[in-house]
Parts: C-alpha cells; sequence; structure tokens
C-alpha cells in the first residue's frame, strides 16, 4: 500500500470533477478524499497499490470532459488522515 498527495490544477470549476474523480476512486478499489482548494486547484489524497495510483493520475489527467487538467503533481506521504 502507498499513500500520495495530488495537487492538481487547471480548469476545475465544473460542479462534475470531485464527484468524477470519487468514482473513478471508487472504480480503481482505491481508498481518498478530495478537498477543492479553488476552481483552478485540487487536492487529492489517495491510498493503494502503486499501479493503480499511477493509474488514477492518468485517469484524472484525462476527464471528465468539462474540466481541463493542466498540472498534477504527486508527493508521496505516510498516509490518509482518519475521518
Amino acid at each position: 500500500m502507498q499513500a500520495e498527495r495530488f495537487i492538481i490544477r487547471g480548469d476545475l470549476a465544473a460542479p462534475t470533477f470531485l464527484p468524477w474523480v470519487a468514482r473513478h476512486l471508487h472504480r480503481l478499489g482505491l481508498h481518498g478524499q478530495t478537498r477543492r482548494e479553488s476552481d483552478a486547484c485540487v487536492e487529492l489524497l489517495v491510498q493503494g497499490p502503486p499501479d493503480l495510483i499511477d493509474a488514477m493520475e492518468m485517469g484524472v489527467s484525462l476527464g471528465p470532459i468539462e474540466a481541463w487538467v493542466e498540472t498534477i503533481e504527486r508527493f508521496r506521504i505516510n498516509g490518509l488522515p482518519d475521518g
């Protein structure tokens, strides 16, 4: 198990973006938490197998169509906070 923090930047104001991320996490069997910093920045904490975390990054970079992801920065962390 690995845990990472993604900082996602772009045009992320679409109301469909955070629910889409949550569904994608669930489909991949990952644990995660999202937090909207602004319409241009979302933080994602994700935990699971490294290959699936890589797949999550790829998925987030491609969709949904209403959002435009410009960059994703990834940082390894010790784990997800409780709650």
